[in-house]
């Protein structure tokens, strides 16, 4: 029996998003706390309603780099979404600028506890880390995770980024044309 590469390729991305998403789960986090939420987009239908949200959204507030980033993610075979609930650690560090979690609660919208958006860049780093292992290209976009967040993909996450993978003869999240 021959199997082409090309006959099991999304098979072996969703392998590699399954990895991607245990060292998500298991990378370090503050006080031994985990506020992350973790998922994986796979199939032509999940894909297009990122990518069509990320055009709205550049198309609303200008941003030429989401209309950019749309195409990444239609080009990927699949996206690994991490994100970080929002949750105050209530330790009052101060850290985020307010004095204290319950004041920053209070003033302000909601705005992320920086011990949290610390765990979600360790989890990313981690994520990644497996994808370059496997030699899965992949970039992590915030445009992809702003547009995750609008389309209520990881209900109760403040800030995600996402991960397009793939799996072809060239890197399509390299060398990227400006729109």
């Amino acid at each position: 029996m021959i199997i082409k590469e090309e006959e099991n390729r999304i098979e072996q991305l969703r392998e590699v998003a399954g990895a991607m998403m245990a060292a998500a789960r298991t990378a370090p986090k503050a006080c031994g706390v985990d506020h992350l939420e973790i998922a994986s987009l796979f199939g032509a239908d999940e894909l297009h309603r990122l990518a069509d949200a990320m055009r709205r959204i550049g198309k609303e507030r200008g941003g030429e780099f989401f209309l950019r980033d749309a195409d990444n993610i239609e080009a990927s075979g699949g996206v690994v979404l991490i994100g970080t609930k929002h949750s105050v650690r209530g330790l009052d560090c101060g850290l985020c600028g307010f004095p204290s979690c319950m004041k920053k609660e209070r003033l302000s919208q909601p705005t992320p506890c920086v011990f949290n958006v610390n765990d979600l860049g360790l989890a990313v780093g981690s994520a990644v880390s497996v994808a370059a292992d496997r030699r899965v290209d992949n970039r992590v976009l915030f445009s992809a995770g702003v547009a995750a967040r609008e389309s209520g993909l990881l209900p109760g996450c403040s800030v995600i980024f996402a991960i397009p993978l793939s799996c072809t003869g060239k890197n399509p999240f390299f060398d990227r044309a400006k729109k």
